[in-house]
């Protein structure tokens, strides 16, 4: 399965769960907006970031999330690596699985 699939896959039990708590999934949103700006850390920056601790949580939903947004933020091969290598650090064994993963969702989104 593709990390693009595995978001369409989300897409529907998403939007049903919305549906039943729009104000939870309106916060979230808001709070996302709020963070994914540019301040003193740029929002690429921040999805690195958000990469990593996503491979921290075992979550391929986030890890493709957050891979496709520092794709789309301009991220490089290396600095996604990097950022990768600081969750195997913090992770060991268990961050080298999800690291790769989390790579191969990048290069999936960056070579659209």
């Amino acid at each position: 399965m593709t990390h693009k699939e595995i978001l369409d896959e989300l897409r529907a039990p998403v939007r049903e769960l919305r549906e039943h708590i729009p104000a939870v999934f309106e916060g979230y949103g808001a709070l996302s907006g709020a963070v994914f700006v540019d301040g003193a850390l740029d929002a690429k920056t921040k999805e690195l970031i958000a990469l990593a601790v996503a491979v921290t949580k075992q979550c391929d939903g986030c890890v493709a999330s957050h891979a496709r947004g520092a794709a789309r933020r301009g991220a490089t091969a290396g600095e996604v690596a990097e950022a990768l290598g600081v969750a195997i650090l913090m992770n060991g064994g268990p961050g080298t699985v999800h690291a790769p993963r989390a790579f191969e969702a990048f290069q999936e989104f960056a070579n659209r």
